[in-house]
């Protein structure tokens, strides 16, 4: 199991926490629009630190942006494995091929 999935089984296991004790109990608590502002805050990091060109700190910002995407999806209901399989069914398209083939 990678670092990845096993961030996703934590995140589902605190979904039922008392958010008093776990972060991502509450951010979940706070509801799918809390969970995607907090994920656009992380983003925005990220892209600020890829700017400076710091790697060590985009490093850890873009594990905070993936922490932060999974709790979203988790609000939502998507999980790892659907994100999984979508990228799948993506393999082997072009990017340019695969966004002229999304509905616009």
């Amino acid at each position: 199991m990678s670092a990845l999935e096993r961030l996703a089984a934590t995140i589902a296991d605190r979904a039922g926490a008392d958010p008093d004790s776990s972060w991502t109990a509450k951010l979940l608590a706070k509801g799918p629009e809390k969970c995607a502002e907090k994920f656009g805050e992380e983003a925005i990091e990220a892209v600020i630190e890829a700017v400076k060109g710091d790697a060590d700190r985009l490093t850890s910002e873009a594990a905070d942006v993936l922490y932060h995407l999974l709790v979203m999806c988790a609000a939502r209901g998507v999980t790892l494995a659907q994100i999984n399989a979508e990228l799948t069914r993506r393999e082997g398209t072009s990017g340019l091929a695969e966004k002229a083939a999304r509905d616009v």
